[in-house]
């Protein structure tokens, strides 16, 4: 049996999770079955002090039955005395974001962090899969109006994505025809200098947008998500069904292309979107997926995180 752990948990507030959908939830479930102790704290209650990185935590145990959590008495801890810190807030992937990312590099490499944050800050989720060329269905990125014309000339039926957004916040299929490209690209400006992920709307989305769940690099479980009726995105908050699913030739070359990639950055955990033949994403930040892959067929993907967590930490790989 491993070493216990002492385990940070760098999340948002325990009070907002879905206890049978969160992702961290069942990480936090799975890492107290193996007997480590962990702490929980809101990314805002994170500081660096001359040197050190503190951060204002409650000790926390989870369980399946309501109440699914219980919090100890708040207090200031040094995360340099922890084993391990999961970096598991959800995105925007601001500059907010990108920040605590440089403050959690100050406990590196005395104090794992899941995922490596230097890995995180240089692997946008829209961004990194665009360095895989013949993986993605044809994508633009620009903020340049004429651009984002001439690309939709080309391939008529097109999705439009904020490209730091999370959750299918933002996103919209313009048809061919439809009038209203003018009116999201001037209401996407008036909030923001950044540009837009344009790419070729895929049909096969209605068929399901599947959920391909890495760790280090080595797919461990998939779930489908297939849009409600009249929505185009996928995404299970907002409707999207999950079902039961395998994984594909064409997504298992998928999986081979990019894994030593991500395992080379230190993403322990990332769940891949695949629409199709096509990658669409690659999320790294706070990726989900585990509890309806383990409902859907009897695995167990968040053991499979903290297998490789645990043999990172005994130097094993």
């Amino acid at each position: 049996m491993a070493e216990a752990l002492r385990v940070a948990v760098q999340m948002d507030p325990m009070e907002t999770i879905n206890p049978v959908a969160d992702s961290t939830f069942a990480l936090m479930l799975e890492a107290e079955a193996r007997g480590h102790a962990l702490w929980h704290y809101d990314v805002r209650h994170l500081s660096l002090r001359d040197g050190r990185l503190l951060a204002r935590a409650r000790p926390v145990r989870v369980n399946r039955e309501a109440p699914h959590y219980t919090l100890g008495a708040l207090a200031e801890h040094d995360l340099a005395g922890m084993d391990v810190v999961l970096m598991r807030q959800d995105p925007p992937f601001d500059m907010a974001y990108i920040t605590a990312t440089h403050l959690l590099e100050h406990i590196q490499p005395d104090v794992l962090v899941v995922n490596d944050p230097a890995g995180v800050r240089n692997a946008p989720e829209k961004l990194l899969v665009t360095h895989f060329p013949g993986l993605m269905p044809p994508t633009l990125i620009s903020a340049d109006a004429e651009a984002i014309r001439a690309f939709r000339a080309e391939h008529g039926d097109l999705v439009l994505k904020p490209l730091y957004g999370n959750g299918g916040a933002g996103v919209f299929r313009l048809r061919p025809g439809d009038e209203n490209l003018g009116a999201l690209l001037e209401m996407h400006h008036a909030r923001s200098r950044e540009p837009l992920m344009i790419q070729r709307y895929e049909p096969a989305v209605r068929l399901g947008d599947k959920r391909i769940v890495l760790v280090d690099g080595e797919p461990v479980g998939a779930v489908n998500r297939v849009p409600a009726e009249g929505e185009a995105r996928s995404n299970m908050h907002v409707g999207g069904r999950p079902e039961k699913t395998t994984l594909t030739a064409r997504e298992r070359e998928i999986c081979a292309r990019i894994g030593p990639a991500l395992r080379a950055r230190g993403l322990v955990f990332a769940g891949i979107d695949v629409i199709g033949e096509w990658l669409t994403e690659i999320n790294v930040t706070s990726p989900t997926g585990l509890q309806e892959i383990a409902r859907f067929d009897g695995s167990n993907p968040a053991g499979a995180i903290w297998d490789r967590i645990e043999a990172r930490r005994a130097g094993d790989v």
